[in-house]
Protein backbone atom coordinates (compact mmCIF):
# COMPACT_ATOMS: atom_id res chain seq x y z
CA UNK A 1 0.00 0.00 0.00
CA UNK A 2 1.44 3.26 -1.40
CA UNK A 3 1.11 6.17 1.61
CA UNK A 4 -0.34 9.42 -0.34
CA UNK A 5 1.62 12.04 0.61
CA UNK A 6 0.88 16.06 0.21
CA UNK A 7 3.89 18.88 -0.95
CA UNK A 8 4.58 21.62 2.02
CA UNK A 9 6.33 24.70 1.15
CA UNK A 10 9.40 23.62 3.52
CA UNK A 11 10.21 20.41 1.72
CA UNK A 12 8.58 18.60 4.51
CA UNK A 13 6.32 15.00 3.50
CA UNK A 14 3.53 14.54 5.70
CA UNK A 15 0.35 12.26 4.73
CA UNK A 16 -3.28 12.69 5.20
CA UNK A 17 -3.31 14.04 8.63
CA UNK A 18 -2.68 17.64 7.26
CA UNK A 19 -5.80 16.82 5.13
CA UNK A 20 -9.12 18.58 6.60
CA UNK A 21 -10.35 15.81 8.99
CA UNK A 22 -9.60 17.79 11.65
CA UNK A 23 -8.07 21.67 10.66
CA UNK A 24 -4.58 21.78 11.34
CA UNK A 25 -3.93 23.56 14.76
CA UNK A 26 -0.35 23.66 16.61
CA UNK A 27 1.19 20.73 18.31
CA UNK A 28 1.02 20.98 22.34
CA UNK A 29 3.76 19.59 24.11
CA UNK A 30 2.64 16.86 25.16
CA UNK A 31 1.51 15.41 21.91
CA UNK A 32 4.68 16.24 20.01
CA UNK A 33 5.29 12.67 20.38
CA UNK A 34 2.51 11.22 17.86
CA UNK A 35 4.30 13.18 14.97
CA UNK A 36 6.53 10.80 14.24
CA UNK A 37 4.03 7.74 14.29
CA UNK A 38 2.09 6.90 11.01
CA UNK A 39 -0.29 9.55 10.03
CA UNK A 40 -3.66 6.43 10.47
CA UNK A 41 -2.03 7.08 14.60
CA UNK A 42 -2.11 10.79 14.22
CA UNK A 43 -5.42 11.01 12.80
CA UNK A 44 -6.78 8.71 15.67
CA UNK A 45 -4.80 10.06 18.25
CA UNK A 46 -6.18 13.59 17.45
CA UNK A 47 -9.95 11.89 17.36
CA UNK A 48 -9.28 11.20 20.71
CA UNK A 49 -7.90 14.21 22.21
CA UNK A 50 -10.81 16.34 20.54
CA UNK A 51 -8.34 17.93 19.10
CA UNK A 52 -9.00 20.54 15.93
CA UNK A 53 -11.60 22.62 15.57
CA UNK A 54 -15.25 21.85 14.66
CA UNK A 55 -14.98 19.11 16.38
CA UNK A 56 -18.45 17.67 17.34
CA UNK A 57 -17.98 18.36 21.68
CA UNK A 58 -21.01 15.51 22.41
CA UNK A 59 -18.83 13.06 20.32
CA UNK A 60 -15.45 13.88 22.58
CA UNK A 61 -17.91 13.93 25.49
CA UNK A 62 -19.54 10.22 24.79
CA UNK A 63 -15.63 9.07 24.09
CA UNK A 64 -14.35 10.89 27.41
CA UNK A 65 -17.53 8.69 29.03
CA UNK A 66 -16.62 5.30 27.09
CA UNK A 67 -13.22 5.61 28.49
CA UNK A 68 -13.87 6.22 32.09
CA UNK A 69 -16.36 3.13 31.81
CA UNK A 70 -13.08 0.78 31.30
CA UNK A 71 -11.24 2.44 33.22
CA UNK A 72 -13.97 2.15 36.38
CA UNK A 73 -14.40 -1.80 35.20
CA UNK A 74 -10.85 -2.70 35.17
CA UNK A 75 -10.15 -0.98 38.26
CA UNK A 76 -13.39 -2.90 39.73
CA UNK A 77 -12.07 -5.96 37.89
CA UNK A 78 -8.45 -5.40 39.91
CA UNK A 79 -9.76 -4.66 43.39
CA UNK A 80 -12.39 -7.82 43.24
CA UNK A 81 -9.50 -10.19 42.22
CA UNK A 82 -6.79 -8.33 44.95
CA UNK A 83 -9.58 -9.16 47.70
CA UNK A 84 -10.43 -12.75 46.81
CA UNK A 85 -6.40 -13.25 46.78
CA UNK A 86 -6.09 -11.71 50.21
CA UNK A 87 -9.00 -13.31 51.71
CA UNK A 88 -7.87 -16.80 50.47
CA UNK A 89 -4.14 -15.92 51.47
CA UNK A 90 -5.27 -14.75 54.76
CA UNK A 91 -7.53 -17.28 55.73
CA UNK A 92 -4.78 -20.12 54.27
CA UNK A 93 -2.18 -18.65 56.28
CA UNK A 94 -4.40 -18.60 59.71
CA UNK A 95 -5.60 -22.07 59.05
CA UNK A 96 -1.85 -23.37 58.77
CA UNK A 97 -0.88 -21.84 61.93
CA UNK A 98 -3.48 -24.19 63.64
CA UNK A 99 -3.99 -27.36 61.32
CA UNK A 100 -1.14 -29.39 60.77
CA UNK A 101 -0.37 -30.14 57.64
CA UNK A 102 -1.41 -33.66 57.55
CA UNK A 103 -2.86 -35.90 60.10
CA UNK A 104 -2.21 -39.48 60.72
CA UNK A 105 -5.45 -41.38 62.53
CA UNK A 106 -4.38 -44.33 64.25
CA UNK A 107 -6.32 -46.61 65.15
CA UNK A 108 -6.16 -47.89 69.27
CA UNK A 109 -4.08 -50.93 68.08
CA UNK A 110 -1.75 -48.84 66.69
CA UNK A 111 -1.02 -46.66 69.31
CA UNK A 112 1.47 -49.19 70.99
CA UNK A 113 3.57 -48.90 67.23
CA UNK A 114 3.92 -45.31 67.24
CA UNK A 115 7.77 -45.00 67.93
CA UNK A 116 8.43 -47.52 64.70
CA UNK A 117 5.96 -45.06 62.98
CA UNK A 118 8.02 -42.36 64.17
CA UNK A 119 10.80 -43.92 63.02
CA UNK A 120 10.22 -44.80 59.75
CA UNK A 121 8.50 -41.13 58.88
CA UNK A 122 11.57 -39.60 60.28
CA UNK A 123 13.49 -40.59 57.04
CA UNK A 124 11.03 -38.37 54.90
CA UNK A 125 13.15 -35.56 54.25
CA UNK A 126 10.62 -33.01 53.57
CA UNK A 127 8.66 -33.40 57.39
CA UNK A 128 10.11 -30.89 59.70
CA UNK A 129 8.81 -31.92 63.24
CA UNK A 130 6.21 -34.67 64.84
CA UNK A 131 3.77 -34.34 67.66
CA UNK A 132 1.48 -37.46 68.85
CA UNK A 133 -1.99 -36.38 69.75
CA UNK A 134 -5.52 -36.94 70.92
CA UNK A 135 -8.52 -35.55 68.71
CA UNK A 136 -11.98 -36.07 69.76
CA UNK A 137 -15.47 -34.12 70.08
CA UNK A 138 -17.19 -33.08 73.50
CA UNK A 139 -19.04 -30.66 75.16
CA UNK A 140 -18.54 -27.55 76.96
CA UNK A 141 -20.85 -26.45 80.04
CA UNK A 142 -20.91 -23.96 82.10
CA UNK A 143 -24.46 -23.39 84.40
CA UNK A 144 -26.72 -24.04 81.56
CA UNK A 145 -25.06 -23.04 78.82
CA UNK A 146 -23.21 -25.54 76.55
CA UNK A 147 -21.24 -25.59 73.57
CA UNK A 148 -19.71 -28.06 71.02
CA UNK A 149 -15.84 -27.83 71.33
CA UNK A 150 -12.99 -30.19 69.09
CA UNK A 151 -10.74 -31.25 71.80
CA UNK A 152 -6.90 -31.53 71.27
CA UNK A 153 -5.12 -33.49 73.74
CA UNK A 154 -1.46 -31.98 72.82
CA UNK A 155 2.20 -33.36 74.39
CA UNK A 156 3.45 -29.38 75.53
CA UNK A 157 6.96 -30.10 74.80
CA UNK A 158 6.42 -31.61 71.01
CA UNK A 159 3.30 -29.39 70.20
CA UNK A 160 5.58 -26.51 69.15
CA UNK A 161 6.91 -28.32 66.85
CA UNK A 162 3.74 -28.67 64.14
CA UNK A 163 1.71 -25.84 65.65
CA UNK A 164 2.64 -22.19 65.18
CA UNK A 165 0.10 -21.13 67.41
CA UNK A 166 1.46 -23.23 70.00
CA UNK A 167 4.67 -21.92 69.52
CA UNK A 168 3.26 -18.10 69.89
CA UNK A 169 1.95 -19.28 73.42
CA UNK A 170 3.45 -18.03 76.39
CA UNK A 171 5.63 -20.78 78.24
CA UNK A 172 4.48 -20.20 81.45
CA UNK A 173 0.80 -20.87 80.95
CA UNK A 174 1.87 -24.33 78.31
CA UNK A 175 3.27 -25.71 81.63
CA UNK A 176 0.17 -25.33 83.16
CA UNK A 177 -0.96 -28.51 81.04
CA UNK A 178 0.37 -30.95 83.53
CA UNK A 179 -0.40 -35.02 83.41
CA UNK A 180 -3.66 -35.40 85.81
CA UNK A 181 -3.83 -31.47 86.00
CA UNK A 182 -7.11 -31.35 83.83
CA UNK A 183 -6.24 -28.02 82.73
CA UNK A 184 -7.44 -26.65 79.48
CA UNK A 185 -6.46 -23.54 77.23
CA UNK A 186 -9.79 -22.51 75.54
CA UNK A 187 -10.36 -20.43 72.31
CA UNK A 188 -11.05 -16.43 73.47
CA UNK A 189 -14.10 -16.55 71.93
CA UNK A 190 -15.21 -19.64 73.19
CA UNK A 191 -14.20 -18.52 77.12
CA UNK A 192 -16.49 -15.16 76.32
CA UNK A 193 -19.53 -16.85 75.32
CA UNK A 194 -19.10 -19.28 78.29
CA UNK A 195 -18.35 -16.25 80.46
CA UNK A 196 -15.17 -17.92 81.34
CA UNK A 197 -11.53 -16.40 82.86
CA UNK A 198 -8.82 -17.88 84.18
CA UNK A 199 -8.99 -20.32 86.53
CA UNK A 200 -12.58 -20.56 87.16
CA UNK A 201 -14.36 -24.54 86.57
CA UNK A 202 -15.78 -25.73 83.50
CA UNK A 203 -17.14 -29.39 83.11
CA UNK A 204 -16.60 -31.58 79.65
CA UNK A 205 -20.01 -33.07 78.47
CA UNK A 206 -19.55 -37.03 77.17
CA UNK A 207 -22.81 -39.17 75.72
CA UNK A 208 -23.21 -42.11 78.32
CA UNK A 209 -22.35 -45.92 76.94
CA UNK A 210 -24.69 -47.64 74.84
CA UNK A 211 -27.07 -49.87 77.00
CA UNK A 212 -26.51 -53.35 77.21
CA UNK A 213 -29.83 -54.32 76.03
CA UNK A 214 -28.65 -53.31 72.19
CA UNK A 215 -32.06 -51.20 72.06
CA UNK A 216 -30.27 -47.91 71.25
CA UNK A 217 -30.33 -46.38 74.88
CA UNK A 218 -27.91 -44.44 76.60
CA UNK A 219 -26.57 -44.00 80.17
CA UNK A 220 -26.07 -41.32 81.73
CA UNK A 221 -23.57 -38.73 80.32
CA UNK A 222 -20.17 -38.47 81.48
CA UNK A 223 -19.08 -35.47 83.40
CA UNK A 224 -15.13 -34.46 84.08
CA UNK A 225 -14.48 -31.29 85.63
CA UNK A 226 -12.05 -28.90 84.24
CA UNK A 227 -10.76 -25.77 85.09
CA UNK A 228 -9.28 -23.10 83.00
CA UNK A 229 -5.72 -22.55 82.26
CA UNK A 230 -5.96 -19.43 79.89
CA UNK A 231 -7.06 -18.65 76.43
CA UNK A 232 -5.61 -18.10 73.24
CA UNK A 233 -6.57 -15.84 69.91
CA UNK A 234 -6.13 -17.55 66.49
CA UNK A 235 -7.43 -15.06 65.03
CA UNK A 236 -10.06 -17.72 63.10
CA UNK A 237 -13.24 -17.17 64.02
CA UNK A 238 -13.66 -21.15 63.52
CA UNK A 239 -11.12 -22.18 65.98
CA UNK A 240 -11.49 -19.18 68.53
CA UNK A 241 -15.03 -20.11 69.17
CA UNK A 242 -14.53 -23.87 69.30
CA UNK A 243 -11.49 -25.26 70.10
CA UNK A 244 -10.06 -26.76 73.75
CA UNK A 245 -6.39 -27.80 74.31
CA UNK A 246 -5.40 -30.50 77.16
CA UNK A 247 -2.50 -32.32 77.92
CA UNK A 248 -2.62 -35.61 75.74
CA UNK A 249 -2.90 -37.84 79.18
CA UNK A 250 -5.73 -36.20 80.53
CA UNK A 251 -7.71 -36.01 76.73
CA UNK A 252 -6.90 -40.06 76.12
CA UNK A 253 -8.07 -40.18 79.68
CA UNK A 254 -11.46 -38.38 79.57
CA UNK A 255 -12.15 -39.58 75.83
CA UNK A 256 -11.07 -43.00 76.45
CA UNK A 257 -8.58 -43.75 73.29
CA UNK A 258 -5.80 -45.25 75.95
CA UNK A 259 -3.13 -43.28 74.48
CA UNK A 260 -2.70 -41.23 71.22
CA UNK A 261 -5.05 -41.61 68.09
CA UNK A 262 -3.56 -38.85 65.67
CA UNK A 263 -0.05 -38.12 64.87
CA UNK A 264 0.72 -35.13 63.38
CA UNK A 265 3.56 -33.65 60.86
CA UNK A 266 4.71 -30.39 60.16
CA UNK A 267 6.68 -30.08 56.45
CA UNK A 268 9.12 -27.66 55.27
CA UNK A 269 6.63 -26.66 52.66
CA UNK A 270 2.98 -26.95 52.90
CA UNK A 271 2.10 -27.24 49.42
CA UNK A 272 3.66 -30.55 49.23
CA UNK A 273 1.35 -32.04 51.79
CA UNK A 274 -1.21 -33.38 49.03
CA UNK A 275 1.76 -35.46 47.33
CA UNK A 276 3.08 -36.45 50.81
CA UNK A 277 -0.31 -37.92 52.08
CA UNK A 278 -0.67 -39.82 49.06
CA UNK A 279 2.27 -41.15 49.58
CA UNK A 280 2.21 -42.49 52.94
CA UNK A 281 -1.88 -43.38 52.34
CA UNK A 282 -0.34 -45.95 49.78
CA UNK A 283 2.88 -47.05 52.03
CA UNK A 284 0.97 -47.23 55.38
CA UNK A 285 -2.32 -48.90 54.20
CA UNK A 286 -5.88 -48.20 54.25
CA UNK A 287 -5.63 -49.24 58.06
CA UNK A 288 -4.47 -45.75 58.76
CA UNK A 289 -6.01 -42.49 57.09
CA UNK A 290 -3.91 -39.92 56.19
CA UNK A 291 -5.01 -36.14 55.67
CA UNK A 292 -3.63 -33.24 54.29
CA UNK A 293 -3.75 -29.42 55.33
CA UNK A 294 -5.86 -29.29 51.91
CA UNK A 295 -8.67 -31.17 52.48
CA UNK A 296 -9.36 -30.78 56.02
CA UNK A 297 -11.87 -27.32 54.71
CA UNK A 298 -11.85 -28.66 50.85
CA UNK A 299 -15.49 -27.14 50.56
CA UNK A 300 -14.27 -24.02 51.60
CA UNK A 301 -11.29 -23.56 49.38
CA UNK A 302 -13.27 -24.77 46.24
CA UNK A 303 -16.10 -22.45 47.42
CA UNK A 304 -13.57 -19.48 46.75
CA UNK A 305 -12.20 -21.05 44.12
CA UNK A 306 -15.69 -20.63 42.46
CA UNK A 307 -16.69 -17.45 43.53
CA UNK A 308 -13.72 -16.02 42.18
CA UNK A 309 -14.96 -17.15 38.54
CA UNK A 310 -17.98 -16.07 38.89
CA UNK A 311 -16.88 -12.49 39.97
CA UNK A 312 -14.39 -12.66 37.51
CA UNK A 313 -16.79 -13.39 34.54
CA UNK A 314 -19.58 -11.14 35.86
CA UNK A 315 -16.63 -8.27 36.19
CA UNK A 316 -15.17 -8.97 32.56
CA UNK A 317 -19.07 -8.75 30.88
CA UNK A 318 -18.93 -4.99 32.89
CA UNK A 319 -16.32 -4.21 31.32
CA UNK A 320 -16.94 -5.48 27.43
CA UNK A 321 -20.59 -3.31 28.10
CA UNK A 322 -18.06 -0.33 28.84
CA UNK A 323 -15.54 -1.06 25.74
CA UNK A 324 -18.64 -2.02 23.61
CA UNK A 325 -19.70 1.78 24.41
CA UNK A 326 -16.68 2.59 21.86
CA UNK A 327 -18.95 0.92 18.82
CA UNK A 328 -21.09 4.03 19.17
CA UNK A 329 -18.81 6.55 19.61
CA UNK A 330 -16.98 5.36 16.40
CA UNK A 331 -20.58 5.09 14.53
CA UNK A 332 -21.11 9.01 15.33
CA UNK A 333 -17.42 10.00 14.69
CA UNK A 334 -17.83 8.45 11.25
CA UNK A 335 -20.99 9.85 10.47
CA UNK A 336 -19.86 12.95 11.86
CA UNK A 337 -16.58 12.90 9.82
CA UNK A 338 -17.92 11.48 6.00
CA UNK A 339 -16.99 14.42 4.67
CA UNK A 340 -13.25 14.47 5.57
CA UNK A 341 -13.24 10.92 4.85
CA UNK A 342 -13.92 11.64 1.46
CA UNK A 343 -11.56 14.09 1.19
CA UNK A 344 -8.94 11.77 2.41
CA UNK A 345 -9.81 9.00 -0.31
CA UNK A 346 -9.31 11.45 -2.99
CA UNK A 347 -5.90 12.60 -1.72
CA UNK A 348 -5.03 8.72 -2.07
CA UNK A 349 -5.81 6.86 0.99
CA UNK A 350 -6.97 3.69 0.53
CA UNK A 351 -10.07 2.30 1.92
CA UNK A 352 -7.30 -0.07 4.56
CA UNK A 353 -5.61 3.01 5.81
CA UNK A 354 -9.57 4.71 6.49
CA UNK A 355 -10.26 1.67 8.33
CA UNK A 356 -6.93 1.82 10.41
CA UNK A 357 -7.37 5.26 11.55
CA UNK A 358 -10.29 4.06 13.42
CA UNK A 359 -9.21 0.87 14.41
CA UNK A 360 -6.40 3.33 16.47
CA UNK A 361 -8.18 5.82 17.77
CA UNK A 362 -10.80 2.50 19.25
CA UNK A 363 -7.64 1.09 20.38
CA UNK A 364 -6.03 4.33 21.67
CA UNK A 365 -9.56 5.09 23.62
CA UNK A 366 -9.38 1.61 25.36
CA UNK A 367 -5.59 1.77 25.94
CA UNK A 368 -6.68 5.08 27.81
CA UNK A 369 -9.16 3.42 29.72
CA UNK A 370 -7.42 0.53 30.26
CA UNK A 371 -4.24 1.99 31.98
CA UNK A 372 -6.53 4.25 33.89
CA UNK A 373 -7.94 1.69 35.61
CA UNK A 374 -5.13 -0.86 36.24
CA UNK A 375 -3.54 2.54 38.03
CA UNK A 376 -6.76 3.67 39.62
CA UNK A 377 -7.26 -0.85 40.50
CA UNK A 378 -3.43 -1.03 41.65
CA UNK A 379 -3.95 2.24 43.84
CA UNK A 380 -7.08 1.21 46.15
CA UNK A 381 -6.18 -2.86 46.28
CA UNK A 382 -2.88 -1.57 47.89
CA UNK A 383 -4.76 1.19 50.31
CA UNK A 384 -7.64 -1.36 50.73
CA UNK A 385 -6.18 -1.46 54.56
CA UNK A 386 -6.88 2.02 54.90
CA UNK A 387 -9.84 2.70 52.81
CA UNK A 388 -12.45 0.13 54.38
CA UNK A 389 -11.64 1.09 58.02
CA UNK A 390 -12.37 5.03 57.09
CA UNK A 391 -15.76 3.85 55.40
CA UNK A 392 -16.31 1.79 58.02
CA UNK A 393 -15.85 4.63 60.37
CA UNK A 394 -17.55 6.76 58.25
CA UNK A 395 -21.11 5.12 57.82
CA UNK A 396 -20.94 3.50 61.40
CA UNK A 397 -21.09 -0.14 60.17
CA UNK A 398 -18.64 -2.99 60.09
CA UNK A 399 -18.44 -4.89 56.54
CA UNK A 400 -16.98 -8.87 58.04
CA UNK A 401 -18.63 -10.03 60.94
CA UNK A 402 -15.68 -12.27 62.18
CA UNK A 403 -18.40 -15.10 62.91
CA UNK A 404 -19.48 -15.13 58.93
CA UNK A 405 -16.31 -14.15 57.15
CA UNK A 406 -13.67 -16.03 59.60
CA UNK A 407 -11.73 -12.91 59.81
CA UNK A 408 -12.29 -9.16 60.71
CA UNK A 409 -10.99 -7.41 58.10
CA UNK A 410 -10.38 -7.09 54.31
CA UNK A 411 -6.66 -8.28 52.98
CA UNK A 412 -5.58 -7.50 49.85
CA UNK A 413 -3.23 -9.18 47.09
CA UNK A 414 -2.74 -7.54 43.73
CA UNK A 415 -1.25 -10.27 41.31
CA UNK A 416 0.79 -9.67 37.66
CA UNK A 417 -0.60 -12.53 37.16
CA UNK A 418 -4.07 -10.85 37.47
CA UNK A 419 -3.77 -7.12 36.21
CA UNK A 420 -2.38 -8.48 32.84
CA UNK A 421 -4.69 -10.81 32.18
CA UNK A 422 -7.72 -7.67 32.75
CA UNK A 423 -5.42 -5.60 30.63
CA UNK A 424 -5.40 -7.76 28.30
CA UNK A 425 -8.83 -9.02 27.69
CA UNK A 426 -9.73 -4.92 28.19
CA UNK A 427 -7.60 -3.78 25.00
CA UNK A 428 -8.85 -7.07 23.08
CA UNK A 429 -12.77 -6.19 23.62
CA UNK A 430 -11.79 -2.93 22.52
CA UNK A 431 -9.99 -3.94 20.00
CA UNK A 432 -13.44 -6.12 18.60
CA UNK A 433 -15.80 -2.89 19.39
CA UNK A 434 -13.62 -0.66 16.34
CA UNK A 435 -14.05 -3.54 13.75
CA UNK A 436 -17.89 -2.71 12.47
CA UNK A 437 -17.70 1.06 12.89
CA UNK A 438 -13.78 0.98 11.29
CA UNK A 439 -15.47 -1.43 8.33
CA UNK A 440 -17.92 0.64 7.39
CA UNK A 441 -15.68 3.79 7.20
CA UNK A 442 -13.96 2.37 4.77
CA UNK A 443 -16.62 1.20 2.75
CA UNK A 444 -17.95 4.84 2.16
CA UNK A 445 -17.88 6.32 -1.42
CA UNK A 446 -15.87 9.45 -2.06
CA UNK A 447 -18.57 10.99 -4.39
CA UNK A 448 -21.17 9.97 -2.55
CA UNK A 449 -20.39 11.62 0.75
CA UNK A 450 -19.10 14.46 -0.99
CA UNK A 451 -22.13 15.33 -3.10
CA UNK A 452 -24.49 14.64 0.63
CA UNK A 453 -21.89 17.29 2.42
Amino acid sequence: MSRPTTGQSTGQTTGPASAPVNSPAPAKASSRWATSLPYEWQIGWRHVRGAGGGGNRFIAFISRVSMLGIALGVAALIVVLSVVNGFQVEVRDRMLGLVPHISLSLRQAQAAQLPELQTLLSTQPEIKGMAPAVVGQALLGRGEALRGVALRGIDPRLEPQVSPLVQKMDPALLNKLQAGAFQVILGQSLAQDLKLQTGDSVVLVQPGQTGSSGSGGSGSPRMTPLQVAGTFSAGHFEYDNGLALLHITDAAAVLGTGGPNTLHLQLHDPLQAPSLARQLQTELGFDTTVRDWTQVNRTWFESVQLQRRMLALILTLIVAVAAFNLVSTLVMTVTDKRGEIAILRTLGASPRSVMGIFVCQGLLAGLAGTAGGVALGLLIAHNLDVLVPALERALGTRFLAPSVYLIDHLPSLPLASDVLPVAGVSLLLSLLATLYPSWRASRLQPAQALRDE
